[in-house]
């Protein structure tokens, strides 16, 4: 059989590995679609899904074996900012890349179809210091590019707006020591903290934070927090978080509603939870995919001409029904309720 390869670059172990079952459970679903729909060019689709590792270099890595022994024809990469422009790296010319998560905002010629930090922080903060009084902000997360850049932008917002900011505090991936960060948000009397920090240790540091006794009376606020964060939680160290996401599970759209329907038809009642980093990964194959089959091949250059300008058939989010690749979708601000998203408003 006539096949096209696609590469989809996840972590699957370390911090950010929380994601990659529902990851690949959501790359899996759209190579379904798509091959039902008469594939890529006419070519069925094959997807080989790629761990990316612990580091930037085994991320690199990994693409490169899988451009050159597996030879796949594109990379879909959900990966950690750290590892994106070593990836850019080495698939370079040779094959194009979709990054899809949400991001900083500065990822070069890179295309991404993720939303940018300050997409995401800059109504919730909006939001919280209007309708929460929140005056006095602590920031912290991993110690990387994502979270630097994105608590910098907060930062800024913050300072702007007649905010404090409290502190500012970062730690490894991976070495869950929240010690200082718990004692400087008590003693600076905080209103709210911005944690930022990867996959499960997100998880660690809610446990931690919740440990101490601070949830009842200091707000959360992350873009980082989805639904694979919050099922890693106690119910009860689920108060006062507040996250801001252009996908929930709990959104109520046509594009949403079809594709969980789709979702559980695939994998059942129980499948890796729905989340804005797994859809992403559905959303980047499609995206792949839409622009593939505009330009007629897998050129890199023409295909970063498409950029924006090509509808994709299917999404998740948004409430176009075909939306552009690389197109901006409305941001949530929810708050969780045990277990459950509440959306607050839509932005």
């Amino acid at each position: 059989m006539n096949t096209v390869r696609i590469g989809l670059l996840i972590a699957q172990q370390g911090s950010a590995g929380l994601w990659g079952p529902s990851a690949e459970a959501c790359g899996r679903l759209a190579v379904d679609e798509i091959n039902r729909q008469s594939g890529i060019l006419k070519r069925h689709v094959e997807l080989h899904v790629i761990d990316a590792g612990l580091s930037a270099q085994s991320a690199a890595d990994a693409a490169s074996r899988a451009v050159r022994e597996q030879r796949v024809s594109g990379v879909v990469s959900m990966i950690p900012s750290y590892a994106r422009d070593s990836v850019a790296r080495v698939t370079s010319d040779r094959v194009p890349l979709v990054y899809t998560p949400q991001f900083e905002g500065f990822a070069g010629s890179v295309m991404t179809t993720g939303e940018t930090a300050d997409e995401l922080i800059s109504p919730a903060l909006r939001w919280l210091m209007e309708r929460k009084g929140a005056r006095r902000f602590f920031l912290c997360g991993n110690d990387y590019i994502w979270p630097r850049c994105s608590l910098q932008i907060a930062r800024t917002l913050i300072e702007r707006s007649g905010g404090i900011v409290t502190g500012e505090i970062y730690v490894p991936v991976g070495v869950a020591d929240y010690d200082e960060i718990l004692d400087r948000i008590r003693t600076t009397r905080s209103d709210a903290v911005l944690p930022y920090f990867l996959g499960s240790d997100n998880i660690s540091f809610n446990r931690a934070f919740c440990d101490v006794g601070l949830s009842p009376r200091v707000l959360r606020f992350s873009s980082a927090i989805d639904e694979t964060v919050v099922y890693g939680l106690r119910e009860e160290e689920t108060e006062n978080v507040y996250v801001s996401s252009a996908y929930f599970a709990a959104i109520r759209s046509r594009n949403n509603g079809a594709f969980l329907e789709r979702y559980h038809t695939a994998y059942g009642e129980n499948p890796p939870p729905a989340n804005a980093f797994g859809q992403s990964c559905y959303e980047g194959i499609y995206s792949l995919a839409a622009m593939v089959e505009e330009a007629g091949s897998f050129d890199v250059r023409l295909l970063k001409k498409l950029f924006g300008r090509v509808p994709m058939r299917k999404t998740a989010r948004g409430l176009e029904t075909t939306p552009a690749v690389g197109s901006r979708h409305p941001v949530h601000v929810a708050r969780l309720d045990g277990y459950q998203f509440s959306i607050m408003t839509g932005l």
